[in-house]
């Protein structure tokens, strides 16, 4: 790939169309173990699932975080959202977690795996940071998701700063929240696929 492509600013970026997420009827939260048992099969099914977690945002120094409060898993279907507070998820989220053969794709998950093992006592396996493809790449290690998609869907991908910083530990997701959590991993899948088409996974 040439240098040049790493050049995108927010104004090219803002030139482009907007990334499609999904609608709202496909981002599923499972109420109760039936449902997130279903969950664990059509995840389990997919293979490759996109994935990403939130956490209520720290604005005091020196306290420490107790989430993450919210993992999402996402095919290129549907999005399920899962609340750490809900034990009916506790145990789909640790079998997805544990499972080599599931592989979980997402950025920059090297700051979650700490907060994973602490909170659900679980190694997570089959972790698959999307991030590393770019870097060998040749584009910088830091690249997320709004380049990436830019990159290669050639889309904007629209990240809300007030709904990332939102509380995401209280028992009731707004649907704003709902829709962003779920279009994160699902922009991660999105990605995996595009890259792994061109034949360009390291």
């Amino acid at each position: 790939m040439e240098d040049k492509r790493l050049l995108l600013t927010q104004s090219d970026i803002g030139r482009l169309p907007a990334f499609e997420g999904l609608p709202p009827n496909k981002i599923i939260q499972p109420k109760n173990h039936i449902e997130a048992k279903q969950a664990l099969l059509d995840l389990t099914e997919a293979k490759w699932i996109g994935f990403d977690t939130e956490s209520r945002p720290i604005f005091t120094k020196g306290q420490t975080s107790d989430g993450p409060h919210v993992l999402q898993f996402s095919t290129l279907q549907r999005a399920y959202i899962f609340q750490t507070h809900d034990e009916a998820c506790i145990e789909v989220i640790r079998s997805l977690l544990g499972n080599a053969e599931i592989h979980k794709i997402g950025f920059d998950l090297k700051s979650d795996m700490a907060h994973i093992r602490r909170k659900f006592k679980v190694e997570p396996l089959g972790m698959i940071d999307i991030s590393r493809s770019f870097k060998s790449l040749g584009y910088p290690h830091c690249i997320g998701v709004k380049s990436a998609i830019a990159i290669l869907l050639k889309k904007q991908f629209q990240k809300s700063k007030s709904t990332s910083t939102s509380n995401w530990s209280v028992r009731d997701l707004s649907e704003r929240q709902l829709t962003y959590a779920a279009n994160d991993a699902y922009a991660a899948i999105q990605v995996f696929h595009k890259l792994r088409e061109a034949g360009q996974l390291r």
